[in-house]
């Protein structure tokens, strides 16, 4: 069975690895297939591709978008979309300065209590990337205030912790149009992050069929086969595709590798065959 990974992160965005080096190990670890998914940006796609048509591994342009849901960030993924739309351009560009204003709200809270932290040295340190909390994380750690990113954002970075800052989002169906305007696919991403109960989630969904999400994130790093099997039954009462991903960031999530997520994940490139359809 020749497998996939459909959801993984670069340094364009909060991942340890370039777009290059992402192809490279999807290579190295026997993949058909990787889709660069990287947090709100599509800027690491062109190099990704190149590295792909010299190594002959697929390259998926993909990109996870943070929406917003009866007041709940939602994540949709968007697959198989041009880069250079014009629809995507200025959505994404209005998701860069949201993003720019609430690292300037987390820095001035950090500096409040004594780190010495600003916007522009996480911009200058990390010049090429989408910057948000997992950078934020390392400089923390750098401090000494926490052993590891997870320990960062449970600690410090986590909805309801010292100095985490609510953003403000598209409004998911809004995504959804852009990404399918701009000749894409879009995805529900990893379903039990949500933590909604089985009549919230299905309420969820309804509200995906309803504004044209085309698919569910049912296969994922740490998902049991009893959860697998319980998304894939609810993705096909919905008339959902399936699809699969590990959810890869390199040494920012060292426990997850790409293509087998926690050790048990397998994704099958008849899924992105589907997806293509």
């Amino acid at each position: 069975m020749k497998s996939i990974d459909l959801h993984a992160h670069t340094t364009k965005s909060d991942g340890t690895l370039t777009p290059a080096e992402l192809v490279l190990l999807a290579k190295e670890s026997g993949l058909a297939a990787v889709a660069v998914t990287d947090h709100d940006t599509v800027g690491g796609l062109a190099e990704a591709r190149e590295e792909g048509e010299k190594l002959g591994v697929e390259v998926v342009p993909g990109i996870e978008v943070s929406t917003g849901w009866q007041h709940t960030e939602i994540h949709l993924l968007g697959y198989l979309f041009d880069p250079a739309a014009p629809e995507l351009t200025p959505a994404i560009e209005w998701v860069i300065n949201d993003r720019r204003e609430r690292n300037e709200k987390m820095a001035a809270l950090m500096r409040a209590d004594g780190i010495p932290v600003t916007a522009e040295e996480m911009y200058r340190r990390y010049p090429e990337s989408t910057v948000g909390r997992p950078h934020f994380a390392v400089k923390l750690m750098e401090c000494g205030l926490a052993s590891s990113v997870k320990d960062a954002f449970a600690r410090y970075l986590a909805p309801g912790q010292k100095y985490y800052v609510r953003r403000n989002h598209i409004p998911f169906d809004r995504a959804v149009e852009i990404l399918r305007d701009s000749g894409g696919k879009t995805v529900l991403a990893h379903p039990f992050q949500y933590r909604f109960d089985d009549g919230r989630l299905r309420e969820l969904l309804d509200y995906c069929r309803n504004v044209g999400v085309a698919g569910m994130e049912c296969l994922y790093s740490g998902y049991t086969p009893e959860q697998e099997k319980y998304l894939e039954a609810l993705a096909g009462d919905y008339g959902f595709l399936v699809t699969g991903g590990s959810d890869f960031h390199g040494g920012h999530k060292p426990e997850i590798k790409l293509g087998t997520g926690t050790g048990g994940l397998r994704v099958p490139y008849e899924l992105l065959e589907e997806l293509k359809k």
